[in-house]
């Protein structure tokens, strides 16, 4: 009988290990967002307003990532729709830490895009005069987009 049993615990042991390795390699892939996941949210649902405002003329944010508008704030609009709301979205779902580090790199990026298309707006190499400038919209997409960056920047480094 006691064969029996120590078989049994064994098996008890090994099942056991196999569920702590399980759970330890689901942490080493996850990330807590706690808070910010919060004010990520809201950031995320800022940038979406942003998209129904006006951007580019009487174009809002919506028409501009459809081709209305120009090149250069169209791909703000796509990058801020990407990353801005796509991507995290999809991390705040899945607590993936990778997707903290997409979202971050993916935020600045559009955050690059974002400025250039609020400077395409204010000038013209046409005919030297200034633009119309850029839209309310625009500006807040813009404004939500560096935050957003900024929040997950530091989610993704506050997992190092």
């Amino acid at each position: 009988m006691s064969e029996h049993s120590t078989n049994g615990d064994g098996a008890d042991l090994t099942r056991l290990a196999a569920d702590v390795d399980e759970v330890v390699s689901k942490a080493a892939r996850t990330v807590d967002i706690g808070r910010r996941g919060f004010v990520i949210s809201v950031l995320v649902f800022v940038l979406l307003v942003g998209q129904l405002l006006p951007w580019v003329g009487p174009h809002t944010g919506w028409q501009v990532l459809f081709g209305q508008g120009g090149a250069v704030p169209q791909l703000f609009a796509t990058t801020s729709s990407v990353f801005g709301v796509g991507a995290s979205v999809l991390a705040l779902s899945t607590r993936r830490w990778w997707l903290t580090w997409v979202c971050a790199m993916g935020g600045w990026f559009a955050s690059v895009d974002g400025l250039l298309a609020v400077w395409s707006q204010q000038s013209s190499s046409a005919t030297n005069t200034p633009g119309t400038g850029p839209g309310i919209g625009l500006i807040i997409a813009l404004i939500a987009t560096i935050v957003l960056a900024a929040n997950w920047m530091r989610t993704a480094w506050s997992r190092s």
